[in-house]
């Protein structure tokens, strides 16, 4: 029987952090459940697709725009179950085995894990545990938590929309609550949050997903947030 699972990475210039994304993912590889490796790249100019084909990775290349990307890596992976991440994204090492218990006693369900940021302080441990609280309350989950779901159920939900942002919140909402949080996490980067204040970033995130609520175009929510 084939491994189950495809891990699907959007990536852009992320030679510094592609390494430890990736070797976080041994353990799957080492349980036989990882069946292929998929970075979508958006134009790369570091090594960043070295280190990919070093690691065995089958890479789609295409225009920037996260939710582009993970489209397009979905449409070539060949696993059962879809594991999107993103580039800067590590998953703890016990994730193995919460993926396979949610895989066994949840098939019809997405599961995000529970956030983590690479950063120390009463301020990070904030944030996470509100980002892990929205995920509860509100099935809504952010694309740094990572995203695991049968392909059957991507397929129910459309995919991933070709848009260069808001794409996590697309795919949370037409998922329609089918979403449930793992009992492990994913620890992140920080570097926009410790480059901008942990409460002004907060704010900044909060306001382009409201924008976006109220039905402001991707485009020109992903132009603002990228001058940040």
């Amino acid at each position: 029987m084939a491994a189950p699972f495809s891990i699907v990475i959007p990536t852009l210039n992320a030679e510094a952090h592609l390494p430890a994304t990736l070797n976080a993912l041994m353990p799957g590889l080492e349980a036989g459940l990882i069946r292929d490796l998929v970075i979508s790249d958006g134009g790369s100019e570091d090594g960043t697709l070295g280190i990919a084909r070093a690691a065995g990775a089958e890479v789609v290349g295409g225009p920037k725009g996260r939710g582009g990307q993970l489209r397009r890596g979905a449409e070539v992976a060949r696993g059962e179950w879809l594991l999107f991440l993103h580039a800067d994204t590590c998953l703890a090492p016990d994730w193995v085995g919460a993926a396979a218990v949610h895989r066994e006693t949840h098939p019809n369900l997405a599961a995000a894990f529970r956030l983590r940021f690479r950063a120390k302080g009463l301020a990070p441990r904030v944030v996470a545990g509100w980002a892990n609280r929205r995920s509860t309350a509100l099935n809504l989950p952010y694309g740094d938590q990572g995203l695991l779901m049968s392909r059957a159920l991507y397929e129910y939900s459309g995919g991933y929309p070709d848009q260069p942002l808001m794409e996590d919140v697309a795919m949370a909402k037409a998922l329609k609550g089918r979403v449930r949080l793992l009992d492990t996490f994913a620890e992140t980067g920080a570097e926009r949050y410790e480059r901008n204040g942990w409460l002004r970033q907060s704010l900044r995130n909060f306001g382009t997903l409201t924008r976006y609520s109220f039905g402001a175009d991707p485009r020109a929510l992903a132009q603002r947030y990228h001058k940040d």
